[in-house]
């Protein structure tokens, strides 16, 4: 890596609705910085975002869980967010990626864990809890799947994977509006931009699409079989809280309700939003965590 990015902390001030206290984690000689709300000796909440948010995008949701007397930990992952931020797109892969947050829960020394996670944080996540099976409790899928690249992956997901790494013009915060029912607000948009004051702080976000494995024979193709094959024996409580309308993940839930045993008579839920359903339908996102969590604690 020779070149590494830290994005100054005053661009971080005075973002709407995210005060919470700034924490960082050493992986890999990288800080990754996480939100870490809530009871220290709480089982915690693993909430993972994915392209192209950091942890603000839980902002609506933490106090509800760390309400309800939960532990919620919401790291930014490398490339995002407070996060130090590798220079080039080169620097990044689904293996790098998986390293930097094994380190993360190893570091933090997480167990009991519940998994919350939407897009890449379920590419991430739902590896993460299938290599680590004995520290997670539950999981928790909004959005998100766990791709082998031995299915059929929509056209959409091939022009946002060619915009990502060709367009000379990649609007951070226009792409999450872009994905949401609602309008981000001036502020909202200006705190999703905050990580990435120029070009150069982009790689990690336009390196992650074409990281998502789309041929049998990707690199991650084999890793992500193996996870499969833990997910399906898979007993403990698993919960999908996808939209009405996101184009990509569309019937991801049924997908995933169908081959995982832990989903069987689990209080399924379709929320109102669009991709980035934590903006849209965060309070009920957190809601749904909460009635989970009452039956298994």
């Amino acid at each position: 890596m020779a070149t590494l990015l830290r994005t100054p902390e005053e661009r971080f001030q005075r973002l709407p609705n995210y005060p919470f206290e700034a924490h960082y984690a050493q992986v890999n000689g990288l800080l990754m910085h996480y939100v870490d709300e809530g009871p220290p000796d709480a089982a915690p909440i693993l909430m993972l975002h994915g392209e192209p948010t950091w942890s603000y995008l839980y902002r609506h949701m933490i106090p509800i869980c760390v309400a309800a007397g939960h532990r919620v930990i919401a790291p930014d992952l490398i490339g995002f967010g407070k996060s130090d931020k590798p220079g080039e797109m080169s620097d990044y892969s689904y293996q790098r990626h998986m390293d930097w947050l094994q380190q993360f829960i190893d570091t933090l020394h997480l167990d009991r864990i519940t998994l919350v996670c939407q897009d890449w944080g379920s590419l991430l996540g739902l590896r993460l809890a299938a290599e680590n099976e004995a520290r997670f409790r539950a999981i928790v899928v909004g959005n998100g799947m766990l791709p082998t690249g031995d299915q059929k992956v929509p056209a959409a997901f091939h022009l946002w994977k060619n915009f990502a790494r060709f367009s000379p013009w990649f609007p951070i915060s226009r792409i999450v509006d872009a994905g949401t029912f609602k309008s981000l607000s001036r502020d909202e948009r200006r705190a999703y931009d905050a990580p990435f004051p120029s070009t150069r702080f982009k790689a990690g976000a336009r390196a992650f699409p074409r990281l998502v494995p789309v041929r049998p024979d990707d690199p991650a193709s084999d890793a992500n079989r193996k996870a499969w094959g833990v997910l399906k024996h898979w007993k403990k409580p698993f919960l999908t809280t996808f939209s009405n309308g996101d184009p990509i993940t569309r019937g991801g839930d049924r997908y995933l309700q169908e081959r995982i045993p832990g989903a069987a008579n689990q209080p399924h839920i379709t929320l109102k939003g669009g991709h980035f359903l934590q903006e849209d339908a965060g309070a009920e996102f957190a809601q749904a965590i909460n009635k989970l969590l009452k039956t298994i604690d």
